[in-house]
């Protein structure tokens, strides 16, 4: 019998659009030691964190018998204290091959904002998530806004932010500031976040390429706009090219004009002219809910006419009424289903594209 101290192993890095290559056997790197290959049966495997998320590295303990007695070991991942069985991790992975399968290919785009975007950890998440689906051959469209980092910008510049009806008064100023959060830094830095993760992200906004030609919604509210054209021209090339778009809801009228957009608008209206698979709006709510006080009214599917319904009853109301309506124009305009689901649920965007189950309200046609 021989035995190895821990060492690491580094898996193949999946390439954004590809997949993993599951090779028959590990070799195990043992520092001042020759190179040990050691079939899989035999693996005794625990993850470790990795510094370097583009790679999966995993703690190796090998052992062999010539006992023709010897039974392969069992591989158990310890997860915040849970414990999995190798079972069970592939009951997992088996539960998702079928979704994965369908969506192979498909364009999901995702509106991101909110507590998800604030909280550090769910950050890393949702970044990760997006990363995961990108490998597995899913092309995601990832368009932000940013309102709380604007908030505390405009706070640091001793500029009050003002809001009519919900809706942010943007003035010259605000509007500058307004370009510079989302543009220059939250984009950037969503950018940076999904490179170091492993994928390969393109940071834009919707003057780039005009992509979002916009106008003034008028109302006193300055240069908040509203969209009169896409054109998806360039983005396709980028999805096409296997990377990952990251948009900030930034647009311009014909004269140059920057405006600042909902971002549930846009995102709702890119997917309509991509023709994506879905529109998902992450929320700091679980979804649609009969009873908002009350997660089990959760109302996991419902298509348009039962939606409009809602909203007649009175029983969809306040913010949510908006994230609705956007999903329902997206539907019309061709997008297969809308979602609405929480942010701040670890993983939600997995559980809702990759499960039976889900994890908030879809909305089909």
């Amino acid at each position: 019998m021989f035995c190895l101290k821990p060492s690491s192993l580094v898996l193949p890095k999946c390439e954004p659009g590809g997949g993993f290559s599951c090779p028959a056997a590990v070799r195990v790197l043992a520092p001042s030691k020759p190179q040990l290959v050691i079939p899989r049966r035999t693996w005794r495997r625990k993850f470790s964190s990795s510094s370097s998320s583009s790679v999966a590295v995993v703690q190796v303990v090998a052992s062999s018998s010539s006992s023709s007695s010897a039974q392969p070991s069992t591989a158990v991942v310890k997860k915040n204290g849970l414990h999995f069985s190798g079972k069970e991790r592939v009951d997992v992975l088996a539960e998702a091959l079928p979704f994965i399968q369908r969506f192979q290919g498909k364009t999901v785009v995702v509106k991101y904002g909110g507590a998800a975007m604030k909280d550090e950890s769910l950050k890393e998440r949702v970044i990760k998530d997006l990363v995961l689906l990108s490998c597995v051959g899913l092309r995601p469209v990832l368009v932000h806004g940013g309102g709380p980092e604007i908030n505390q910008w405009l706070n640091k510049l001793g500029i009050e932010p003002k809001f009519k009806n919900g809706l942010r008064v943007t003035d010259a100023v605000t509007m500058e500031v307004v370009e510079m959060v989302l543009v220059g830094k939250v984009n950037k830095s969503l950018v940076s976040l999904i490179n170091r993760a492993g994928g390969c992200a393109v940071g834009m906004c919707g003057k780039d390429g005009k992509l979002i030609t916009a106008r003034s919604v008028g109302g006193g509210l300055g240069y908040v706009g509203e969209i009169t054209a896409i054109d998806t021209a360039v983005l396709k090339g980028i999805i096409r090219h296997g990377h990952l778009p990251v948009i900030a809801s930034v647009a311009a009228d014909k004269e140059g004009q920057a405006y600042n957009i909902n971002a549930d608008i846009a995102a709702g209206e890119i997917a309509a002219s991509l023709g994506a698979e879905k529109l998902i709006l992450m929320t700091d709510v679980p979804g649609v809910m009969r009873d908002f006080k009350d997660i089990n009214t959760l109302v996991r599917e419902i298509d348009i006419k039962g939606v409009r319904k809602l909203i007649q009853d009175g029983v969809v109301s306040g913010g949510m009424i908006p994230k609705v309506e956007c999903c329902v124009r997206s539907l019309a305009q061709g997008v297969h289903a809308a979602h609405i689901i929480d942010g701040r649920a670890p993983h939600s965007l997995l559980l809702e594209i990759l499960t039976d189950e889900g994890a908030g309200t879809m909305i089909t046609g």
